[in-house]
């Protein structure tokens, strides 16, 4: 069975990655160019242009052509989109724990 990757499995998917993060984190504070994005990487352009292509199917990015450039912008509506699926996830897991604690609790209770 193939299953869909959801919409957090894309966005946790493209921040996995270390250089997408960056990117990020530099679109963040102004618009960049692909092009200008790349100069400060070990890669090449189409690598750059590839891990923007990540961060946008994520909703992380935005993408605007400019003349002959491509223009990136970091979308603050995918990093709360990220904060509230942690903030749920660590509320599951916190309700896991203390059931956890009640059940041992219960089981010394037991001896």
């Amino acid at each position: 069975m193939v299953v869909s990757p959801s919409s957090e499995d894309l966005l946790f998917g493209a921040l996995a990655d270390s250089t997408r993060r960056d990117i990020l984190r530099r679109t963040q504070e102004g618009r960049l160019s692909v092009s200008a994005l790349a100069r400060d990487y070990p890669i090449s352009v189409t690598a750059v242009q590839k891990h923007v292509a990540v961060l946008e199917r994520a909703e992380l990015v935005t993408k605007e052509r400019i003349g002959r450039e491509t223009i990136v912008r970091a979308r603050s509506e995918g990093l709360r989109r990220a904060h509230a699926a942690l903030d749920r996830l660590e509320t599951e897991w916190r309700g896991r724990v203390e059931r956890i604690d009640r059940l041992l609790d219960d089981d010394k209770g037991d001896s």
